[in-house]
C-alpha cells in the first residue's frame, strides 16, 4: 500500500493494490477509484485532499484478530 500527496494538485492518492486499472469510477465529483477487472478497488484518488482530510498527521496501527 501507498499513500501519495501531490501539494500542486492537492491530490491525495492511497493505493490499496497494485494491478492494472480496467475502469476508473467517480464516487462524486472529487473522489476517484480505481478498479480492476474484477471491480476490485486499486486506488482511491481525492481531489482538494487538504479541505477533505485531515493530513496534518498520519498514523498506521496494526490490529491483531
Amino acid at each position: 500500500m501507498k499513500i501519495r500527496r501531490f501539494e500542486a494538485t492537492d491530490t491525495l492518492l492511497v493505493e490499496l493494490k497494485a494491478g492494472s486499472v480496467a475502469e476508473t469510477r467517480d464516487l462524486d465529483e472529487n473522489t476517484l477509484l480505481d478498479l480492476n477487472a474484477q471491480a476490485q478497488v486499486l486506488a482511491i484518488t481525492l481531489e482538494h485532499a487538504t479541505t477533505r482530510a485531515d493530513l496534518s498527521s498520519f498514523s498506521f496501527d496494526r490490529v491483531a484478530a
